[in-house]
């Protein structure tokens, strides 16, 4: 059999990262990434890329915990590197703070992240309104330069970045052995998928450098997420918008509530708003399927519905779709050797 085709469509952190997973894990597979978007406009480029993760309800927790861990790691190992800077990684201490303790006090990431502990009398006195707090050191991904490494290490692969707008994932049936959608919120259309929906984020990018503790209010939507060149404000979840324009009373609310948290971003300079769609449903959707229409397959692997969850989830989604297209490739090899007995 020739070496397998392979197209990833999606070139967010989801597309990039399994595109990835699988040349290294199927060397002998082409490996082609499909987008209509590149960084820096992809739905990934406007993340906040902090490790915390987002529950999925349909998602068993002891799978939640393995694709966050897989991904902490994965992280981890670069934060550690010298390809930490390029990669735009590093670790960030700060605070998740509740008005009232949460029901669960350990979340199931709690032993994934480093020194998680409750937060003390004297550390909570910077936070007046609140009464309970968690401490913790995790990642933060700084996302654009994040996706041009991980563009890199798939260029230097061998892999494949083609600019294409796919309408039906049948169209790649002539071209490609296996497909892997990673598409997003665009998956709706492409696997007709009705429980996935957009999630509106609204978040602005300000220029606070001495800003250098991440913030998290566990009860609502407000976040300050240092980066190394930003620090990323947050923000908004409005479900089933599909709106991308910047709406500025929601600049003006998010600002307002940051500054209550953290009074001194009132300096904050040259603020900078984006909007991106969360590819949202009750569970990450990854699992193989087979098309076909007049005895002609084509096996697809997907892999999308992340989220707010995408970036701590990322790896650990991407090192499973790849395992997933290594069983429809060993099924294509394998029905090839039966046609020829």
């Amino acid at each position: 059999m020739a070496a397998p085709k392979v197209a990833v469509v999606g070139a967010g952190v989801v597309g990039l990262s399994t595109a990835l997973c699988l040349v290294e894990t199927c060397p002998s597979c082409s490996v082609t990434v499909l987008a209509d978007q590149f960084s820096p406009n992809t739905t990934s480029d406007v993340a906040a890329g902090m490790l915390i993760p987002h529950t999925y309800p349909g998602t068993p927790i002891h799978v939640q915990k393995q694709w966050f861990k897989e991904t902490f790691t994965y992280l981890f190992g670069i934060s550690n590197s010298a390809e930490a800077s390029e990669a735009g990684i590093h670790l960030i201490s700060g605070w998740q703070i509740f008005k009232n303790a949460p029901k669960e006090e350990l979340p199931f990431w709690s032993d994934v992240v480093l020194g998680f502990r409750s937060m003390s009398e004297a550390e909570l006195q910077k936070f007046p309104q609140h009464r309970f707090g968690q401490a913790f050191t995790t990642l933060k991904c700084d996302c654009p330069p994040y996706l041009l490494w991980l563009e890199k290490r798939l260029k230097a692969a061998g892999a494949q970045m083609c600019t294409r707008k796919v309408a039906e994932l049948w169209d790649l049936h002539s071209e490609y052995s296996v497909v892997v959608n990673c598409a997003g919120i665009g998956a709706r259309q492409l696997a007709g998928d009705e429980r996935l929906f957009p999630v509106r984020g609204q978040v602005l990018k300000v220029h606070a450098p001495w800003v250098k503790n991440f913030i998290r209010d566990g009860d609502g939507l407000t976040y300050i997420y240092p980066g190394v060149h930003r620090v990323t404000l947050g923000g908004t979840r409005e479900e089933g918008s599909w709106n991308l324009s910047p709406h500025p009373g929601t600049t003006k609310a998010i600002f307002d509530r940051c500054c209550t948290l953290e009074p001194s971003l009132r300096g904050a300079q040259d603020i900078e708003v984006k909007v991106g769609l969360r590819p949202s449903r009750r569970c990450v959707r990854l699992q193989r399927e087979v098309l076909s229409q007049g005895g002609v397959k084509l096996p697809v692997v997907h892999n999308y519905g992340h989220g707010s969850g995408g970036f701590s989830m990322h790896r650990g989604t991407a090192k499973e779709a790849a395992r997933l297209v290594g069983e429809c490739i060993a099924a294509l090899q394998g029905s090839l050797s039966r046609a020829k007995l």
